[in-house]
């Protein structure tokens, strides 16, 4: 993790990691710092990544394919899933659900908005982010939404009221730690910095909660 400070670390196939290697992503994801601890010192390394990590939904991998129909969903995708913690899934802001692409989608006509034109919606919202920040004291200053944290991060995300009032009820809904009410509000500040809103709104709070996918029930 300290060798991706500042950059991406990519995790393929994440459920095959052991179990103590994934559990010990989880403090260095909070804090930004990966601390090795023995009997005679403590070494801390900086480790600000950006986590991307990607998975098959069962063991087999064809579950909710009809061609190739998983048999034993969804037992299969339960226990499998089963194998990301609580708490690290709940350090993931964005699970989103990649399906198989088709070989007759290959032929069709590319995507509107091309890699090109979102990133020159990226660059605009990150200099939005970097001259709202610039009120906040340059020592601890974060760098983008992501490090945001504390009374800065209350006082610059915070949603418009119909945006709060949704937040708030989802929160008891969907059962939201403190960790993820947090990290939902972070990512609708950053929608609303992609879309050049000054504020999260209502939209950008809904969208945001669509992201916090819960573990797949038993």
């Amino acid at each position: 993790m300290s060798l991706a400070h500042l950059g991406v670390l990519f995790l393929d196939e994440l459920p095959e990691y052991p179990r103590a290697a994934l559990e010990a992503l989880r403090q260095p994801l909070e804090t930004g710092r990966a601390v090795v601890a023995r009997a005679q010192a403590h070494v801390s390394y900086p480790a600000r990544v950006q986590l991307v990590a990607a998975m098959n939904p069962c063991r087999c991998g064809h579950l909710d394919d009809p061609a190739q129909a998983c048999g034993r969903a969804p037992r299969c995708a339960a226990d499998y899933q089963a194998r990301i913690s609580g708490p690290l899934y709940d350090r993931i802001d964005l699970h989103v659900d990649v399906p198989p692409v088709a070989a007759a989608d290959l032929s069709l006509p590319p995507p509107a908005e091309n890699s090109a034109k979102v990133a020159r919606r990226v660059a605009q919202a990150r200099q939005r982010q970097r001259l709202r920040f610039e009120r906040l004291p340059e020592e601890g200053r974060p760098r983008c939404n992501a490090e945001l944290d504390g009374r800065a991060l209350e006082e610059l995300a915070a949603p418009d009221t119909d945006g709060r009032r949704l937040l708030d009820e989802a929160a008891g809904r969907m059962k939201l730690s403190a960790r993820g009410y947090h990290r939902v509000l972070r990512v609708a500040r950053t929608l609303a910095d992609l879309h050049g809103a000054d504020q999260p709104a209502r939209a950008h709070v809904a969208e945001a909660l669509a992201y916090r996918r819960a573990r797949l029930a038993g």
